[in-house]
């Protein structure tokens, strides 16, 4: 059932409610949002960017939506305008940043009043990372955050997690893209036998994120 530009499709979370799905107009054209709301009041808007040849449907970022919405979280997963125009190529960073901050824009005034967590997977979490102070995060998920491409350390992307505010990072230990260091403000969790996909075992992944959500106040126990 569509109603304007906004669609309605049949539940697909847990928590069993109608999740939302609608297009949001970015200056590098329409990105599209799945949103699935909380019973009850929210504690937090949890905002989620997929990988960069991949989509919201990854098993990791569908088991953070199920653990966050059933902690307290209004989950919004946006797909970025180059996967809504059918490429697979990922556009330049820059594009992606802009998009992601127009997105967000438009999310925090649907959702006002509670904190904004960013994150995603991979290529999302660098643009949640880079983007969180523009957009005023209260804090950073980064599901398979990329340190480095693959047999390539010399070329750290380590930089991007000075987010200025607390950082969960969550990794494979075999993943060939490797994985960060903690530091400052910079909490990582590595998980035993998983890759770049983090599909070994998601519902844990997601056990992880929701109890740091719940250490930081941004969700029911």
């Amino acid at each position: 059932m569509s109603v304007g530009r906004l669609t309605v499709v049949p539940p697909t979370s847990q928590n069993g409610l109608m999740p939302q799905d609608d297009e949001i107009l970015t200056p590098r054209g329409p990105a599209r949002v799945d949103t699935d709301l909380p019973q009850g009041p929210p504690t937090a808007l949890l905002v989620l960017g997929h990988g960069a040849g991949g989509g919201v449907g990854a098993p990791d970022l569908c088991a953070l939506r199920d653990a966050a919405v059933g902690a307290g979280s209004v989950v919004a997963r946006v797909t970025q305008p180059y996967r809504v125009a059918g490429r697979r190529a990922p556009a330049p960073a820059g594009h992606l940043d802009e998009a992601w901050v127009a997105v967000l824009a438009v999310l925090r005034r649907r959702h006002p009043g509670v904190p904004l967590v960013v994150g995603g997977r991979s290529s999302g979490a660098r643009v949640a990372c880079r983007t969180a102070r523009a957009v005023e995060a209260a804090g950073v998920v980064a599901l398979a955050f990329p340190l480095h491409p693959p047999g390539r350390p010399e070329r750290s992307r380590a930089a991007e997690l000075d987010t200025g505010v607390p950082t969960l990072v969550v990794n494979g230990d075999r993943d060939p893209f490797g994985v960060p260091e903690p530091g400052p403000g910079v909490r990582v969790v590595t998980r035993p036998g998983e890759r770049h996909d983090l599909r070994a075992d998601p519902a844990g992944t997601a056990e992880v994120v929701r109890d740091w959500l719940h250490g930081q106040g941004w969700a029911r126990a």
